[in-house]
């Protein structure tokens, strides 16, 4: 392995060591209660653990969490703040926090075709979808292949292909292992939530692999793309920020709107932020539901 590949897996072992000084929410109890609007469904083989929040009216949210992580740990701080007017359906994934692991390998594909077949068994029609990080991966793919089903996204830290992030990067986390979550609140939380806690080294695995696997979306599917996507990233994510411009320039952004009027899709780059603090950030709890709420633009 290359000394960039072993820097950038050390580099991610630490920042998600210190992931509770970096605008994280607070590491999870031991034995967290599962909360009243925890429920499961049998979806494509998985015991698909998700959550409802706020009323059961108007449009719904999604939230589709990031990799290694689940509901407690990434949108603790978010589902209070969006579910004041609005339903948010909040979901996790095959192998991670309540849902299961199942005898399939971890696709994105698969996650966006689970999600949506727990919509359509929910009875949701069209719902708006942020997903983060990996999240937002299987986001963007739900816009892609069940367009009818996605009315707005939100892809925070997410990108269209597999070259998003900082080189070397994603080479360096092929050498991730298990221990090196030890301690930190995705693995507190997976400990404390999974049917099988023993299955965490199978869920790194799983992940290493998928990580090969990324689906790899042409510039001509993110133009045609029909949902309008608030993209929203760290100034010092792991995704590049030049990528991010020229994502946003590929869904209309990046004009002169005094001239040629506002997009459709906007663009959000926070200050100070990390990808692990960024879907952390008190500045999500106002520009999703403005993003969201704004009607469409013909």
């Amino acid at each position: 392995m290359s000394r960039i590949s072993t820097l950038a897996a050390l580099g991610v072992a630490v920042v998600l060591a210190a992931v509770s000084g970096c605008g994280a929410s607070e590491t999870p109890p031991a034995n967290p209660p599962q909360p009243e609007s925890g429920r499961h469904a049998t979806v494509n083989g998985l015991q698909m653990y998700y959550e409802v929040h706020g009323p059961e009216t108007g449009r719904p949210l999604v939230l589709l969490h990031g990799a290694f992580s689940g509901i407690g740990v990434d949108f603790a701080t978010l589902i209070p703040a969006l579910a004041q007017n609005r339903r948010v359906i909040a979901v996790e994934q095959q192998a991670h926090g309540h849902t299961a692991d199942i005898d399939r390998p971890l696709r994105v594909e698969h996650m966006a075709a689970d999600t949506a077949a727990l919509l359509t068994q929910l009875g949701v029609t069209q719902a708006d979808v942020l997903g983060y990080s990996m999240g937002a991966a299987v986001a963007f793919t739900m816009g892609v292949q069940h367009p009818e089903l996605v009315h707005k996204l939100v892809l925070v830290s997410g990108g269209y292909d597999d070259k998003s992030t900082h080189p070397g990067l994603m080479e360096g986390l092929q050498d991730f292992k298990p221990e090196m979550l030890h301690g930190t609140p995705f693995h507190d939380y997976y400990l404390a939530s999974a049917p099988r806690p023993e299955d965490f080294p199978t869920l790194v695995q799983k992940k290493v692999e998928m990580d090969r696997q990324y689906p790899v979306h042409p510039k001509s599917v993110v133009e045609g793309l029909p949902a309008p996507v608030l993209l929203v990233a760290g100034d010092s994510d792991i995704v590049r920020l030049d990528y991010t411009v020229e994502f946003f320039g590929l869904l209309g952004g990046n004009v002169v709107g005094d001239l040629v009027g506002l997009p459709a899709s906007q663009l959000a780059v926070l200050p100070g932020t990390t990808h692990i603090g960024v879907i952390h950030r008190p500045e999500l709890h106002t520009i999703v539901p403005a993003f969201l709420d704004a009607p469409a633009k013909s």
